[in-house]
């Protein structure tokens, strides 16, 4: 049987790359063909919906790897060193990007276009996945659900943010930064967990 082709699987990646380099604005569907190879009829062919339908293809498959990552993470036996394990993850991903590779899914999420706000909402979805899935983590940790939330949206907040000061000043200071910060306000959120006494329903008071 002859090889499935992986046109479509390759354009997708390329879209993917683009957003991290170049932003949404200039990841056009010219640009995606140059970088792919792909034959400009393959485009309406595997993309009926065009740049749209490409670019929140692009941040659902750029969701998958950061979900995967938490959840493995998830085995760690101390919650300081699972998420430090993700930074660790995030400043790899900034040094062998020349400090060039930002997230995907930020540059959709920022991309002003009335024509196609389904590509900020998708980026949304993205983050609300990340978010889930980085709670969850915290709360087996014994950190309570609505902690875990108010921690997740922290946690990713302050990286997203951390990611581009590190590529604007070329230096992992400002990530090695929060890193360290994060680690500090978890461990606290942990000892608070671990301090709360127990709650008997049975006791009285004498």
């Amino acid at each position: 049987m002859p090889q499935r082709s992986d046109t479509r699987q390759r354009m997708v990646r390329s879209t993917v790359e683009l957003l991290r380099e170049r932003g949404a604005t200039a990841t056009t569907i010219d640009r995606v063909l140059a970088d792919s190879g792909a034959p400009r009829g393959s485009v309406y062919h595997h993309f009926p919906g065009g740049r749209s339908q490409l670019v929140r293809e692009a941040v659902a498959t750029a969701t998958v790897p950061m979900v995967t990552a938490i959840e493995s993470a998830a085995e760690n036996d101390n919650v300081v060193e699972a998420v430090e394990g993700l930074f660790a993850g995030w400043r790899v991903g900034v040094v062998e990007g020349d400090y060039r590779s930002g997230c995907p899914i930020v540059a959709a999420a920022v991309e002003t276009n009335d024509d196609a706000p389904e590509i900020a909402e998708s980026a949304g979805t993205a983050f609300g996945q990340w978010c889930d899935a980085l709670a969850k983590l915290l709360q087996n940790f014994g950190i309570s659900v609505e902690r875990s939330r108010v921690l997740a949206f922290t946690i990713i907040g302050a990286q997203e943010g951390a990611l581009v000061l590190s590529r604007a000043m070329r230096s992992t200071e400002p990530l090695d930064a929060v890193r360290d910060e994060i680690s500090k306000l978890l461990a606290n959120a942990v000892g608070e967990t671990e301090n709360v006494p127990e709650h008997h329903g049975d006791d009285k008071s004498e």
